[in-house]
């Protein structure tokens, strides 16, 4: 199995989080995939189809027949059939950092699943997904998908400085009104400004920020515990210490993160119980 994840090209990196590629044989089924609050490119190699389901895991409600699509940044939980990640190359656009490759806005894509032809015509998507699919290796693949993305960007692929400024003041949990006042801005600019980049109002994205960084800090307190020998002998996976965790990432208290938690996720921090490596990919079979 090959899982290879690294940092952008230097000159993608402020628009890019990072990219990976995995060729790990899944079986089918149904998977959460929890919000992020900001937008992914996928493309399958070498081709099939990407599907979103409804919550239930039932019925298809998105496809992207052609293998390739725009995730757009999401807010709720979608579900998901693993088997479609079996080959599959992904690139973490940061928070509103899709806007220089796409001919859409933010809110435009929120909660969505768009599939790449749609974005780019036909001739240019296709030409895109072989271009990657006849890459020697994972780490050329990550190649390909970069110089694509040069190739494509019809606006310099970075944020203007305010909004930046904006973007990580969020991010990194300061209050809208704060936010807003730091940049001597009206709450109402600030939230037409985000909304139209990053995809979401301010204060749900910094809500789903938030949860983010509360299921960064689980999983580095369970391999911080696995790694000191405080994981059970038979392998089971650590339990954080969610209250702990709660008041380190922004939370008023234990309650209000576990409503949080169960609102973004349809999980209890009890119940959620991701694939290795995967923090936001959480089986459901």
């Amino acid at each position: 199995m090959t899982y290879q994840t690294r940092p952008a090209d230097p000159r993608l990196a402020r628009p890019v989080s990072h990219l990976g590629y995995s060729d790990a044989a899944l079986p089918a089924g149904r998977e959460l995939a929890l919000p992020t609050g900001t937008p992914q490119l996928l493309v399958r190699v070498p081709g099939g189809r990407l599907t979103a389901y409804g919550l239930d895991g039932a019925q298809a409600v998105q496809t992207a027949g052609g293998g390739a699509a725009l995730a757009g940044p999401a807010d709720r939980p979608s579900v998901i059939d693993p088997s479609e990640q079996n080959g599959i190359v992904w690139v973490a656009f940061r928070p509103g950092g899709a806007y220089p490759f796409f001919p859409v806005g933010g809110a435009d894509v929120r909660n969505r699943l768009v599939d790449l032809a749609d974005l780019w015509g036909s001739a240019a998507a296709c030409s895109a997904q072989e271009r990657i699919a006849s890459a020697a290796d994972p780490w050329a693949i990550l190649r390909a998908v970069e110089t694509v993305l040069l190739e494509r960007a019809a606006h310099p692929p970075v944020l203007d400085l305010a909004t930046g400024r904006a973007v990580a003041a969020l991010n990194a949990g300061t209050p809208v009104a704060a936010a807003a006042e730091a940049l001597g801005w009206t709450p109402r600019r600030l939230a037409r400004t985000i909304t139209a980049q990053v995809g979401l109002s301010p204060k749900r994205f910094g809500r789903v920020r938030r949860f983010q960084r509360l299921l960064a800090a689980a999983g580095d307190a369970a391999a911080g515990d696995a790694a000191a020998g405080d994981a059970a002998a038979s392998g089971a996976r650590p339990e954080p210490d969610w209250a702990r965790l709660a008041a380190e990432t922004g939370y008023y208290d234990q309650a209000h993160m576990i409503n949080d938690f169960r609102a973004l996720s349809g999980l209890t921090p009890g119940t959620y119980r991701p694939r290795a490596r995967m923090r936001n990919h959480v089986r459901r079979d």
